[in-house]
């Protein structure tokens, strides 16, 4: 063995003695130090405030690593700052952990969704609803269906929007989701039929007001469009952006 060799070996004996000798209550406040700088980061990211986020988040790694839902967090913070496979290489990490909460897979099926590797997302979405448990199995629902979708399952994927819709009646994005898979396969009358449904309910929704918008001039209903954002401005009247979004939307309907 080299000097080198010799040098290191007793450095990482000495490493592992202090790892293994740290007494229960060392490990309790490592255990809850980390806790508090994930907490702390995870409010910092609800925040926007990404800096403060990641100092913490990564301090808590760092003190108690390959916690799940400090990967998930640091995933998440990664992809709100665009870098799309670093937030992958924390996924990566957390995959390989026990103990994963439905919330963690649906967090990354959402990510594989954003980078199009559709299977994975399936497979991401079908861990999350292992557990009849979870709460929010509507996302997951439309987790799945949007991987199906994006592999052209078609049927399969309105069957997961649909049964979002079930979990969940008043899920918006799972109406959206279903009427955009219509649009996307040229049933447009099927999904504008959704979108005015919905409407109804929510008078003067701007998400639903954008995509039937935008299906109306696909459809090349000008009519129809002009008299949708005259009705979303007059919903709006006391609202000074949402009126001059509407105007700005009606005057380039007017241009050639």
């Amino acid at each position: 063995m080299n000097r080198v060799g010799r040098s290191i070996l007793p450095a990482l004996a000495c490493a592992v003695l202090l790892a293994a000798c740290q007494t229960p209550a060392q490990i309790q406040k490592r255990d809850i130090g980390a806790k508090l700088h994930y907490e702390i980061g995870v409010d910092a990211l609800s925040k926007g405030d990404l800096p403060r986020a990641f100092s913490e988040l990564m301090q808590s790694d760092k003190m108690r690593p390959d916690q799940p839902d400090v990967l998930d967090a640091l995933g998440v913070a990664w992809r709100m700052r665009g870098d799309l496979n670093k937030a992958d290489a924390y996924y990566r990490r957390m995959i390989r952990q026990p103990h994963l909460s439905p919330r963690n897979y649906t967090n990354y099926a959402s990510l594989l969704l954003q980078m199009r590797h559709y299977k994975q997302a399936e497979a991401m979405a079908r861990k999350a609803l292992n557990d009849p448990r979870y709460a929010n199995q509507d996302l997951a629902m439309i987790n799945l269906g949007d991987a199906l979708l994006g592999q052209d399952r078609f049927n399969e994927a309105i069957a997961a929007y649909r049964q979002a819709l079930q979990v969940n009646p008043d899920s918006l994005v799972a109406v959206l989701h279903e009427a955009q898979a219509y649009a996307r396969y040229d049933r447009d009358h099927y999904a504008r039929a959704l979108y005015e449904t919905k409407l109804r309910q929510l008078p003067g929704n701007r998400a639903l007001t954008e995509a039937l918008l935008a299906l109306l001039k696909k459809q090349n209903d000008m009519d129809a469009a002009r008299a949708l954002l005259e009705n979303y401005r007059d919903l709006h009247k006391s609202d000074p952006l949402q009126k001059a979004w509407a105007e700005d939307e009606l005057n380039q309907l007017d241009q050639p």
